[in-house]
């Protein structure tokens, strides 16, 4: 049984979701983690974890259905770039901070004292579980609707600013700043006949490999290896 003060949290997120829940005891698991289950044994509560692995994939859905309809042009490398930019870790826990997710979530003692409701990837997972949440309380439309409010300017945003990104200097900053040495590149393999050579090409960083990319030319796999890099990096 949620309390009604629970209620009344859960009122103002779904206020901020511009969405109401027929079931809002899945809306209250979407916000529910391992931790506090794990201490809280006789509520009989489950977490949020399937239901992260599903929001995953719906979000993974609704952004390529949208970004495939808006962005006619643009071809299938292009529409990868703009779906890992919005669905990445970084952008999910932005998203949650503004609607300051971690306010609602329920945590265990010790996840709560090491700073839990500001962890980027306990955000980003919880506001998956949401979107899965969302979907299992009213299926692949009404979840479209609800996402694409609030992502539209996000995604339009990335569509222009991805394209033109300069990954490699992006993660040159990023080493410089943590005193790495400049990451160096060199192409490792080479595929297919002339005039459809695909470059696969590995960075390396104080001459450990951190990524590996691929391209149809030399400046794009650097370019898809820095990226990789890059986020890998800045999520850890």
């Amino acid at each position: 049984m949620i309390s009604e003060d629970r209620l009344k949290e859960l009122e103002v997120l779904q206020e901020k979701f511009n969405y109401k829940f027929k079931d809002i005891n899945i809306f209250n698991q979407s916000l529910t983690h391992k931790s506090y289950v794990n201490e809280n044994i006789s509520e009989n509560l489950q977490d949020n974890e399937r239901l992260e692995f599903l929001g995953d994939a719906v979000l993974s859905l609704v952004v390529s259905d949208y970004s495939i309809n808006r962005f006619t042009d643009y071809s299938e490398g292009d529409l990868t770039k703009i779906r890992a930019a919005v669905v990445s870790e970084v952008n999910l826990s932005l998203m949650a901070r503004e609607m300051d997710l971690g306010r609602f979530l329920l945590l265990g003692k010790g996840e709560e004292m090491t700073g839990g409701r500001d962890k980027s990837s306990l955000l980003a997972n919880a506001f998956e579980a949401v979107i899965a949440a969302i979907y299992l309380d009213s299926g692949y439309k009404e979840t479209f609707d609800v996402l694409i409010a609030i992502l539209n300017d996000k995604i339009d945003k990335v569509a222009g600013y991805q394209l033109h990104r300069d990954f490699k200097s992006d993660l040159q900053e990023f080493i410089q700043n943590r005193q790495y040495s400049i990451p160096q590149y060199r192409v490792a393999m080479e595929f297919g006949p002339p005039h459809e050579k695909i470059f696969e090409v590995e960075v390396m960083i104080d001459g450990e490999v951190f990524g590996i990319g691929r391209g149809k030319t030399k400046k794009e796999a650097e370019q898809s290896a820095a990226q990789q890099v890059l986020e890998e990096l800045q999520k850890a």
